[in-house]
Parts: C-alpha cells; sequence; structure tokens
C-alpha cells in the first residue's frame, strides 16, 4: 500500500482528500502543525506528497524547494492557485505534476496513480558520454561525481536517450510524463527541458540536447 503524506492546512479538504485516498486504498498521513513542517515531511517515509502552496508560514513552494535539497520523494502540487506562473515556478522547484482546486477526483487519483508508477521504476538505463545513469535512484555518475536529477528529468532524458540520435516529439514527451497530454501545460516541459539542458552542460555534457524547431528535441 503506498503511503501519501497531505501537506494541506484547510481542514476540510484535508479530510475529503485523506476520504479519497483511502477509499482507493492508499495510506494517508497528515501534517497538523505548520511551524516548522520539514522534518516531519522528510520524516514521514512516505511514497508521495501532495503539497499545497498556500500555507501559514513557508508557503508550498519555498517548502518544496527545500524538500529537494534532500529528498527526491514524488511531490504534487495540489492548490487554488491558478497562475501559470506558480505552475512554472512550481515545476521548476521539482514538482512532479500540478493540479488545481477545485479538483476532479477521478483526475487526482489518475495523477497520484502516473506519478507513483514512475517513481516504482528500477530499470537502470545504458551509460552516456561515459556517464552511469540510474534510473532508480534518479542520478548521473561520472567522473565529476553525482548529479541528481528529478523524476520529471530523468524520464526525459531516459526517454530521449532510448531514441538517442532521433527526434523525440514535445508531445511525446507529455503523454510519456503525464500519461494524458490534454491536461499538460506546454511552458511545465519547457522548463523541465531547460533546467535538465542545464544541470546536464553543467556536468560536462555540453550541447548535450538539441532543439529542432516545430518538431521535438534529440539527443546528440
Amino acid at each position: 500500500m503506498s503511503r501519501i503524506l497531505l501537506v494541506e492546512d484547510d481542514i476540510p479538504i484535508r479530510q475529503e482528500l485523506s476520504e479519497l485516498l483511502r477509499n482507493a486504498g492508499y495510506e494517508d498521513v497528515c501534517i497538523t502543525d505548520f511551524t516548522d513542517p520539514l522534518p516531519e515531511i522528510l520524516s514521514s517515509s512516505a511514497d508521495l506528497i501532495l503539497l499545497d502552496i498556500n500555507l501559514p508560514g513557508m508557503n508550498g513552494e519555498q517548502l518544496l524547494r527545500e524538500i529537494r535539497r534532500s529528498s527526491q520523494t514524488p511531490v504534487i502540487m495540489v492548490t487554488s492557485r491558478t497562475s501559470e506562473l506558480d505552475e512554472v515556478l512550481s515545476m521548476s522547484y521539482g514538482a512532479d505534476d500540478y493540479i488545481t482546486k477545485p479538483y476532479n477526483p477521478t483526475i487526482l487519483l489518475l495523477r497520484i496513480s502516473a506519478v507513483l508508477k514512475r517513481s516504482r521504476d528500477t530499470a537502470v538505463s545504458p551509460t552516456y558520454r561515459g556517464i552511469t545513469i540510474d534510473t532508480a535512484k534518479g542520478s548521473l555518475t561520472g567522473e565529476n561525481g553525482e548529479l541528481i536529477l528529478t523524476k520529471n528529468e530523468m524520464l526525459i532524458f531516459r526517454t530521449l536517450l532510448e531514441k538517442k540520435g532521433s527526434i523525440v516529439s514535445r508531445n511525446e514527451l507529455m503523454t510519456m510524463l503525464w500519461d494524458n497530454a490534454e491536461y499538460i501545460n506546454d511552458n511545465a516541459l519547457t522548463v523541465n527541458i531547460s533546467r535538465l539542458r542545464t544541470k546536464l552542460a553543467d556536468f560536462g555534457c555540453e550541447n548535450a540536447i538539441e532543439t529542432r524547431k516545430k518538431q521535438g528535441y534529440i539527443l546528440l
């Protein structure tokens, strides 16, 4: 049974989410003290975190950034904010998905299932430019040490690697990441690609991903 941590200060919404998760067969755990929630989040042993943005004290985006300093636990932002900027910012901080309130319960459960499925992938990809790729850990290891990627960054990199030398369309990447391209914001993919390209360059893999306008991306 997957363990899902709810970081939501609105009690009625938290209770609604708890019931939804339990009825779907998940174990739910809730944060109720938001004075300093980070230690409890990191020690929760959760398989996935549902994180609100509008929290007392440190907001969800700031909290996400702190979580990503030491944990790659999948995070789905669940928020009443509808600003495109908030979504892009959340994805740039390492969110695995983003859904707005009022949410469709079925869609939320599908998003949770998709993210958990990706996180359970234990396959090890081939090497790239002498770098060892471990998709289970979300890491690249080479002469420059170890590079940790987010879940989405690793999935994008693995997909490009599997089709190295061939163009992978944006639609293909979005469908692979979220399992349903209808609910994807195009900017979110752009943010993930840009962040991955920068990380690879800093790790010694300059010009690894080439953009083909109106076609997609290719790993060189």
